[in-house]
């Protein structure tokens, strides 16, 4: 029989912790709805007592998000413990996460004081929060590089103070694999009272091991991982919800466990927090990255093509991906060649195509990428005259004080049409006013700047994806005026539809 894996998502306290990706009060909220629609178990909702917004923050979670456990930081102080009960007085599933550190490190020079004494008051805060909430659970800080004889004593003290889960955190990313998953191991075998507690993984990403570390951890007896959205956290990041989740997935025969993720939602949910956190995800990012089910190479794309399985142990749909990307370069050989041709209408005999091919390796050779109007060239369809769509007028008004207003002005067919709106910025007023003129349903999928060089006079290249009626078109531009340049690539996309 399967067992399960609690899913616990630090995403709201431990990622958010990252310069720059602070959410307010309404934001917080918004991912915790989406994280409830994931099929998360723990949401981990804030530090309450390091300031008046999380302490809010956990408050109002408790408030509209009632089927997973809603847990709040503290560290093993009085004060601490009081204030995230008050906090999460609203809860209907709570928890209280306190802990100490445990290293040498930690004991000598960061606490400053003696082993003993960071038991007493380990197991004083824990009994302390058993005052306020029955699900308490206890992290042994910095445990991936303490001493495994003094962990298990520390662990079994805890346990025997009212811990329900025990956390063992890798906090500076410094075990490999079979280190760690060991130090699972030997707790699960020397700490007598470990059966009434939950083994949980809590492990970052400093050496870039945070997802093997907590797999050993779940094959060593853990049955809980701490995880964020897109690997988001302090430094080089948390261990990864998709990561964790998908490899478990992929291995559940093998592992014997299962999560209560709907995967399907994952790239949905990663794109929420990419946006809010204003963090982009890295193109080459496992599971969510824009490139994770890319295919540019000719060799790769003839084995997609022929059976997905060839080159890809996910599905994209799986993770809320719709389709495998075939990208034409330089690299690519005649079955994506001929794929890209019959998605566009065509079909040419194999004298034709070779021809064709022979031309678009000449072009690709100077071009990056080839796009679809690279492709009607190619075969003769070469364009005639203007697009059917280009934008002709752009002014936006926008300042501290002032509400972005934009006026668009689009050539439609040879006939320029204006519309104005307003927006959250300059940009969004202008996509608003784009939309006026369209009268298409659009939605917005991805939007990613990129500085070219450096500098305030910098050219941003713009790169946008959108939807309509189930399809995905891409847009591209480059302009000294970012505005211009999003506006521009977002037209580019939409005059894509046919």
């Amino acid at each position: 029989m399967e067992e399960k894996v609690i899913v616990f998502d630090t995403t709201l306290r431990d990622g958010e912790q990252v310069p720059g990706c602070q959410l307010n009060t309404v934001e917080k909220i918004q991912v915790a709805q989406a994280l409830d629609e994931l099929g998360v178990d723990v949401i981990e909702a804030g530090f309450p007592i390091s300031s008046p917004g999380d302490f809010n923050s956990v408050m109002e979670i408790s408030k509209v998000v009632t089927r997973p456990v809603i847990c709040a930081l503290t560290r093993a102080v009085k004060k601490d413990i009081e204030v995230a009960s008050e906090a999460l007085q609203y809860a209907k599933r709570k928890r209280i996460h306190t802990g100490i550190g445990v290293s040498p490190y930690h004991i000598e020079y960061k606490i400053k004081t003696t082993p003993e004494e960071i038991i007493r008051r380990a197991c004083d805060a824990v009994k302390y929060a058993r005052k306020f909430v029955d699900d308490v659970e206890f992290y042994a800080e910095d445990a991936g590089r303490a001493d495994n004889e003094y962990l298990a004593k520390v662990i079994e003290a805890v346990i025997d103070a009212g811990a329900t889960v025990v956390n063992i955190p890798d906090t500076t990313g410094y075990c490999l694999p079979e280190e760690y998953g060991e130090k699972i191991r030997f707790l699960r075998n020397n700490v007598p009272n470990i059966d009434k507690a939950i083994i949980s993984t809590h492990c970052h990403n400093d050496l870039g091991m945070a997802t093997a570390n907590t797999i050993m951890g779940v094959i060593n007896g853990a049955r809980q991982v701490e995880v964020t959205i897109n690997g988001v956290g302090e430094r080089a990041g948390n261990t990864s919800l998709e990561e964790v989740v998908m490899t478990l997935k992929c291995h559940h025969k093998h592992l014997n466990t299962v999560t209560d993720i709907n995967t399907q939602l994952i790239y949905k949910t990663s794109r929420l927090v990419s946006s809010l956190m204003n963090m982009p995800v890295q193109p080459n990012k496992a599971i969510v990255g824009r490139n994770a089910f890319a295919h540019s190479s000719g060799i790769h794309q003839d084995g997609v093509l022929k059976k997905r399985e060839n080159y890809e142990i996910i599905n994209p749909i799986e993770v809320g991906v719709r389709e495998s990307s075939i990208i034409l370069t330089a690299r690519s050989g005649r079955a994506a060649l001929n794929h890209k041709l019959q998605q566009l209408g065509y079909k040419f005999e194999k004298e034709e195509l070779d021809d064709i091919y022979f031309r678009f390796l000449k072009l690709a050779d100077k071009k990056k990428v080839i796009n679809d109007e690279d492709i009607k060239i190619l075969t003769g369809e070469v364009f005639q005259g203007e697009k059917p769509l280009k934008l002709e007028v752009l002014q936006v008004i926008c300042g501290k004080t002032a509400v972005p207003v934009a006026t668009v002005g689009l050539k439609i067919n040879g006939e320029i049409h204006t519309s104005t709106a307003t927006g959250n910025g300059p940009i969004d007023a202008a996509f608003t006013a784009v939309r006026q003129l369209i009268h298409e349903t659009i939605h917005l999928e991805e939007f990613l700047i990129q500085a070219i060089t450096r500098g305030s006079d910098d050219i941003g290249k713009v790169h946008i994806q959108i939807e309509h009626e189930g399809k995905i078109y891409y847009g591209f531009s480059a302009n000294t005026d970012i505005v211009t340049a999003s506006v521009e690539a977002f037209v580019d996309a939409i005059a894509k539809i046919k």
